[in-house]
């Protein structure tokens, strides 16, 4: 895993907790565009919370960092309040599972969400997206599902990873969940706190932010992680 730690635009983040789990659903404009990721719940709710936080600002992709039904519940509500030009992206591995993992929750939890529609880019480790003057790039990081991802970015005003469920403070994702992995979660900890800067701000999917020199200090799972990589 190659990251380019060079930085370069600026980057404004607005979160938005929502869902019937309190999923963090974040926005991340740079530039007067975009990016809405992991849109939890009511998709047309967080269309009109958009339009009054970032008047100025037009949403070039939505974008999820995995498949469970907390994360990618909004997204056909978003779709139906921005259009079908507004692309929704999420990792290939992530694709087919999208539609169990929703099922899941409703066996597990009595919660109904509402199934996305076929995905416009499916994310392999490696691949960037750019919108205004940023870049996100994307690192594979299976356990919490088999297609978790970290979107990485290096910009002015901060190095910032939107982390979905693979990261929480001192912990990890669960992985008795649909599609869980507890040996992929731990290596892909060991992977985050390997090649993301220490100084990188982790936006977590539910509840507080840390950072990777905190994991790297207080987190033993990731700490067990790094084993693999040295």
């Amino acid at each position: 895993m190659k990251l380019d730690l060079e930085k370069r635009g600026s980057l404004a983040i607005h979160c938005v907790v929502n869902g019937p789990i309190q999923t963090n659903t974040y926005f991340a404009v740079s530039k007067g565009e975009a990016a809405i990721i992991d849109p939890a719940w009511d998709g047309e709710k967080l269309a009109e919370v958009f339009a009054e936080r970032c008047p100025d600002a037009r949403v070039s992709a939505i974008i999820c960092t995995h498949g469970h039904a907390d994360h990618i519940g909004g997204v056909a509500g978003l779709r139906r309040a921005l259009g079908p030009d507004v692309p929704f992206m999420i990792s290939a591995a992530d694709k087919d599972f999208m539609a169990g993992a929703i099922e899941s929750m409703r066996e597990m939890w009595g919660f109904d969400h509402e199934m996305p529609p076929t995905p416009d880019r499916l994310f392999n480790e490696g691949d960037t997206f750019e919108f205004g003057d940023v870049v996100l790039q994307v690192m594979a990081t299976p356990g919490h599902t088999p297609g978790g991802i970290v979107l990485f970015c290096a910009a002015t005003t901060g190095d910032v990873a939107f982390v979905g469920d693979t990261l929480f403070p001192g912990a990890h994702g669960r992985t008795d969940l649909e599609g869980g992995n507890e040996k992929q979660v731990i290596d892909s900890l060991g992977k985050m706190g390997t090649f993301l800067p220490a100084d990188t701000l982790c936006l977590i999917g539910h509840n507080d932010t840390t950072t990777i020199a905190r994991e790297l200090e207080t987190n033993l799972f990731m700490r067990r992680g790094l084993r693999h990589y040295r």
